[in-house]
């Protein structure tokens, strides 16, 4: 199909680079080209009818509603995340949907974002690896995914318009990543652009990101698609490197392109090429062969995938809840549950199961319930109050659900605090009070603060929104029927406050400064050793892990640097369960300040009471390094790496030193370096002295700039600026000369 570009007219091209709905492609139909359909996700299929796109959310074919990708990245699963992939991917061919729009693979730099139940987690490895699970089973379907929002999308407060201020090295530890490692591992078939502008640029007209890094450095072939509504000025974004417009502008964008096509201010090849890209990609879609979906069967997919994204936080025994126990239900969630958020990832589920009646199957009886409160009412209720209290004085153990209202986190707008509605604080409060053993349950899409009330409670079990079969997955973690195993892909802080971006979140107008740079989440907790109320990759179970025989074999020096790492791990515990083993890095960094440690593997394991196995990880050069921001590069520094294996990023559980042969690397000295590079560099003093003798007459044995106290006081001075101040004897124009020499010295 890619022939076809030059039997097309111009504005045949043109067209074919923007959509011709909300929804579709545009069509030619007098050279044989269909259009095809990209639909909303990322859990499930929005599939709007034809013809009804002015419906809007609310409005499309029923689908399985899976977990949202603030659950699946509690899963710490990536062969379970691949199995959602594939269902959505049979459901998208099932609706003839040709492109599924996930997953959202941004970072959760602030827990105030309205989208993070859309992100899987604060950290780029986890996010990468999951990310190009869901998108290898998506596109096992021959269906394309399309990993978003490229890049640094990651508030919705003016996220049209602001500018993300974000210096390279923060990009490129912290914000690329996962876009790099979904690209290069998984090779979705689209990568859609941010609304946002970086660093004054939008990110539709952003070609150092759309061409230099996304194409060229990291080999991505596919098609770049915007945002809807993402384009600002459609010519520039075609020149950065945008092949696809959505949604239709009706026209006038395309007639913009021709326009500048035909007065020669646009490179048609530019043009050619996009539609190319376009072609390419009708030409891998598939249409739908008629076949449907087993919703019953994708239905308990779901309820087994939700089973273990939710996360016990905090449990004394209470849970699992033993026969004998008299139980009581406090909280509408428990009966209206919260499966999902608000905004263009919104499914109308095939059916919704609520926790209250699936415990009530469970239990094999009914269960005292009270609401508590009202979803849609922030003001507390005397008699719903009292109501709980009744139900819960009379049980052993009270299962309360607590969490956010629909309308707290969206698409569209940010979260101003952390809490929860006070009125459910003072309801838990009140049923504490009644001296039942409290199990906490929360619906949430984005972290709340627990630290006000979490003394109150026995347990905490953290149920984020975990689609349409999560009342039943929540059921069976409580009753024991799965063993939990989800852990925290992001951390609880104690507070708002104690967040790294708390200061600039969500910034002043039209810009946002990353401040915390390469500290996000547990990288900056961890650095200044701040308390958290739960740790990045906490979670616990019903069976007990131990760790032993820590070992790592190094080989290969530089680049061709890898190690391999293994330990055992045992179930200790009287129950079949998972464990995540997780291996963080600390890496050298005098040039730099670096994280203390970092997340480099992950491997999720199932044992039968007593039962071990060997874990195994391999780490390469890339796993030990961090982006100089002067260099530009990727850069290892040599000395000793610790590697930590553990159950979390604060409960390390062993840890191994290891040697890292890497070359010595020195600064390419340029007129502008400093004084003191010169001087550290190999050869540099050598040079000066010859070049900075003082003349016989004065009597001095060296230049004053080069004795131990104008050294310490004048060491920033750049060579090109010292050779200004009388003394320094330098001739200005011999500096380039001078670098040249001395650059020589050192081993590229």
């Amino acid at each position: 199909m890619n022939d076809m570009v030059d039997r097309l007219t111009i504005a045949e091209r043109a067209s074919l680079t923007s959509g011709s709905s909300l929804w579709r492609t545009q069509a030619i139909e007098r050279a044989g080209i269909p259009s095809i359909t990209l639909s909303d996700g990322p859990h499930g299929l929005r599939r709007q009818p034809d013809g009804a796109d002015h419906l809007g959310v609310g409005h499309s074919l029923p689908a399985t509603c899976f977990p949202p990708a603030v659950a699946l990245g509690s899963s710490w699963d990536p062969e379970l995340v691949r199995r959602v992939g594939t269902a959505l991917g049979v459901e998208a061919r099932a609706l003839d949907v040709q492109v599924l729009l996930g997953p959202g693979i941004n970072i959760k730099r602030s827990p105030l974002c309205g989208r993070n139940f859309e992100y899987l987690s604060e950290d780029p490895h986890l996010s990468g690896v999951l990310g190009a699970a869901l998108v290898e089973g998506i596109q096992s379907q021959g269906v394309g995914a399309c990993p978003k929002h490229f890049a640094a999308n990651n508030q919705e407060t003016d996220r049209l318009r602001v500018s993300a201020e974000v210096d390279e090295r923060t990009l490129r530890e912290i914000y690329l990543p996962a876009f790099e490692h979904v690209v290069s591992s998984a090779r979705p078939w689209l990568v859609m652009c941010a609304y946002n502008r970086v660093n004054g640029v939008y990110a539709s007209e952003h070609r150092w990101l759309l061409t230099e890094v996304l194409r060229e450095e990291w080999g991505f072939s596919g098609v770049v698609v915007s945002d809807w509504g993402a384009v600002s000025d459609r010519i520039a974004a075609l020149r950065a490197g945008l092949d696809l417009e959505m949604p239709t502008s009706g026209g006038t964008t395309d007639g913009q392109l021709v326009a500048a096509v035909e007065d020669g201010t646009l490179d048609p090849a530019l043009l050619d090429l996009a539609a190319r890209r376009v072609l390419r990609l009708v030409g891998r879609a598939t249409t739908s062969d008629g076949t449907g979906f087993d919703a019953d069967d994708h239905h308990r997919l779901a309820r087994d995938v939700a089973g273990q994204c939710a996360v016990l936080l905090k449990n004394d025994g209470v849970l699992p809840l033993r026969p004998g126990t008299s139980v009581a239900v406090v909280g509408e969630l428990a009966r209206t549950p919260r499966y999902q958020g608000a905004g263009s990832s919104q499914i109308v589920p095939t059916r919704l199961d609520d926790a209250l009646s699936e415990m009530r199957a469970l239990a094999g009886h009914d269960l005292p319930f009270a609401p508590g409160y009202r979803l849609d009412d922030d003001q507390p209720s005397p008699a719903l109050v009292e109501e709980a209290r009744g139900v819960a004085e009379r049980a052993d153990t009270t299962v309360v659900f607590l969490g956010l209202p629909p309308d707290a986190e969206s698409e569209g707008y940010d979260r101003t605090r952390l809490d929860l509605p006070p009125h459910q604080v003072a309801l838990l409060r009140e049923v504490a009070a009644t001296g039942t053993r409290i199990v906490v349950v929360l619906s949430n899409g984005g972290v709340v603060q627990v630290s006000e009330w979490d003394h109150l409670a026995s347990a905490v079990l953290e149920g984020w929104l975990l689609g349409q079969a999560g009342g039943g997955a929540l059921a069976d973690i409580l009753f024991g029927v799965v063993n939990p195993s989800g852990r925290l892909a992001e951390s609880i802080p104690l507070r708002l406050e104690d967040t790294p971006s708390y200061l600039n979140f969500p910034g002043d107008p039209g810009s946002v400064r990353y401040g915390e740079g390469v500290f996000v989440g547990y990288r900056y907790h961890d650095a200044v050793d701040g308390p958290v109320s739960y740790p990045f990759g906490h979670g616990l179970s019903y069976t007990d892990f131990g760790y032993s025989d820590l070992v790592a074999d190094v080989d290969g020096r530089d680049e061709g640097l890898r190690a391999e790492v293994s330990v055992r791990i045992t179930n200790r515990g009287e129950r079949r369960g998972q464990e995540v083993a997780q291996l963080y890095v600390s890496a050298p960094g005098d040039v730099v300040r670096r994280p203390v440690r970092e997340l480099r593997g992950f491997r999720k394991i199932a044992l039968d009471p007593g039962e071990g196995t060997t874990v195994r990880f391999t780490l390469g050069w890339r796993d030990f390094a961090y982006f100089h921001p002067v260099r530009r590069s990727w850069t290892v520094e040599p000395g000793t790496a610790v590697i930590h294996v553990g159950a979390s990023s604060r409960d390390i559980r062993l840890s191994i030193p290891i040697k890292l042969d890497i070359a010595a690397q020195s600064e390419r000295l340029t007129p502008d370096s400093p004084l003191e590079a010169w001087v550290a560099a190999p050869g540099g003093l050598e040079v000066l002295l010859r070049e900075m003798r003082p003349p016989a007459h004065t009597g001095l044995a060296r230049s004053r700039f080069l004795t131990g106290d104008s050294l310490r006081t004048m060491g920033s001075v750049p060579l090109r600026r010292l050779a200004r101040f009388p003394g320094s004897y330098l001739d200005p124009d011999r500096l380039d000369e001078l670098a040249a020499e001395v650059n020589a010295k050192v081993q590229p």
